[in-house]
C-alpha cells in the first residue's frame, strides 16, 4: 500500500514582512498558504467521505484503507482548529495593544 506524504511545512525564515496584499521575500503570501492548507484539509474530509462510502457500498476500499481516511481528515482538520485559534488569538491580541 502506497500512502502519500503529506505536506510538510517548510523551516521559517527570517526574511522582512511583506507589505500588506504582497507577497513576502519567497514569493508565497500568508493567505495563500492558508488557503492552500483549507483546500487541502477540505480534499482530505472528500476523500475521507468518498472511501466511507465506498466501504458501505461493497466496493474496493478495505477497511484498514478507510480508518486510514478517517483519521488523517479528522487530524488535519484539528491541526487548522489549531491554526484558526492561534490566528484568532494572535488578532485579539492585536486588538488590545495601546496605540
Amino acid at each position: 500500500m502506497d500512502v502519500p506524504r503529506i505536506n510538510t511545512p517548510t523551516a521559517p525564515t527570517l526574511n522582512p514582512p511583506a507589505e500588506p496584499g504582497r507577497p513576502a521575500a519567497n514569493g508565497v503570501a500568508f493567505g495563500d498558504v492558508l488557503k492552500d492548507s483549507l483546500a487541502q484539509v477540505d480534499r482530505l474530509q472528500h476523500d475521507a467521505d468518498h472511501a466511507i462510502r465506498d466501504l458501505a457500498s461493497g466496493g474496493t476500499t478495505t477497511l484498514h484503507d478507510t480508518m486510514l481516511a478517517v483519521e488523517k481528515a479528522e487530524l488535519s482538520f484539528r491541526l487548522m482548529m489549531q491554526v484558526r485559534n492561534k490566528i484568532v488569538e494572535a488578532y485579539q491580541e492585536v486588538l488590545r495593544m495601546q496605540v
